[in-house]
């Protein structure tokens, strides 16, 4: 039996299992086609249309903002746990290095569309960050996105994409990569990754740093203990249906330009939807580890199954079942989604019966020691 990690904390494995389950909800659609992800029909079907409008109001970057925010409240746990101990210090970076190199795997060898390399990067510049006050994080977390956000409009800008849709010539090309060798698939996507490392530094380093910050606030204010007032939550509701909806019109543009233009209103209104969903969580589990348990189990474990929903989603899509890329509609990649939720859920709550951490946890804490060593 693997052994184990120091004492849970209730709430941010309940968050984190929440927040892994609705990664995949948008994942499902690009480990399909890891470039374009969903090929709509042309014209788009009305059940299409209204699943993407549902999306953009509660799951599109909702999930990664956060995660992004709950990776920040970890490590700024890690940063006060290790207090004036360098050694303790040095093995929290060589976390985010091991995360990186995780990633770099994950990333070419099974679904381009990772997190985990640029969660190590930003954490790596989050963590500097940690010592602040908690009004000068909230600024300066601020200035991080606004910086993201001025470089991803000035790249949406440039934008110019050939039409995808199902059963254009670009979409056959796409697909006959994407149902076709393993070794065609590793080549795309270590050039995707290869992208991702250029883009990284002047767009989205900012940006999961920024939520980051938000993150090491949220935890420094006692919001993961005690959520957020009335008040706070109508101004997080608000702004997240302005932002979604205008998010919702432009991406519904036939302008490739205006479909790129709309992620920055997506980004925007994920922050405070995804501080709505860290309320409902932190209110329902109550830091008890007898609440959300199926949630919290995932969370336990969610590095190894986060790379688990990466494989069993690129095997089916790929591999098992490439004719369901021609024949799969939103509703039917939804109901996809639910499944391998539940498979997850359920195989989460067996393995923790057995075991106190997932096996990439276990050979991260190894990794990290060992380095010091």
């Amino acid at each position: 039996m693997i052994k184990t990690p120091p004492e849970r904390l209730a709430n941010l494995d309940a968050i984190r299992g929440f927040a892994l389950l609705g990664i995949l909800f948008l994942n499902i659609y690009f480990m399909a086609n890891n470039f374009y992800g969903y090929a709509p029909h042309h014209p788009e079907k009305t059940a299409d249309i209204v699943i993407e409008v549902i999306s953009n109001f509660v799951f599109e970057g909702r999930f990664i903002s956060l995660f992004s925010m709950l990776f920040g409240a970890g490590l700024s746990l890690q940063f006060c746990k290790a207090g004036n101990d360098d050694t303790a210090h040095h093995t929290a970076k060589k976390r985010l290095h091991w995360l990186m190199i995780f990633g770099l795997v994950h990333g070419v060898f099974i679904f381009s569309g990772d997190i985990l390399l640029t969660y190590g990067l930003c954490g790596l510049l989050a963590y500097k960050y940690c010592a602040l006050a908690p009004k000068t994080l909230l600024a300066k977390s601020i200035k991080f996105i606004l910086l993201a956000m001025v470089v991803i409009a000035l790249l949406s800008i440039t934008i110019e994409d050939e039409p995808f849709y199902r059963g254009s010539a670009y979409y056959l090309q796409q697909l006959d990569i994407w149902t076709g060798s393993y070794a065609t698939q590793v080549m795309m996507q270590g050039m995707m990754v290869g992208y991702m490392l250029l883009i990284i530094p002047i767009s989205l380093l900012w940006y999961g740093a920024g939520l980051m910050l938000i993150g090491i606030y949220l935890m420094k204010q006692g919001y993961f203990h005690r959520g957020f007032s009335a008040k706070q939550l109508g101004i997080f509701a608000v702004t997240g249906i302005i932002f979604s909806g205008f998010d919702s019109v432009l991406s519904l543009s036939s302008s490739a330009m205006l479909k790129e233009i709309s992620g920055i209103f997506m980004m925007l209104g994920a922050i405070p939807t995804a501080l709505i969903y860290w309320h409902i969580i932190v209110k329902l589990c109550q830091n008890n580890p007898l609440k959300l348990t199926l949630l919290q189990n995932l969370g336990r474990v969610s590095l190894s199954f986060y790379i688990l929903q990466s494989i069993l989603g690129v095997l089916l899509l790929r591999h098992w079942m490439p004719q369901w890329q021609m024949s799969f509609d939103r509703i039917d990649y939804m109901l996809l989604a639910i499944a391998l939720s539940v498979l997850q859920l359920s195989l989460a709550a067996l393995y923790v019966r057995i075991f106190n951490q997932g096996p990439l946890e276990y050979l991260m804490r190894v990794l990290s020691k060992r380095i010091n060593t």
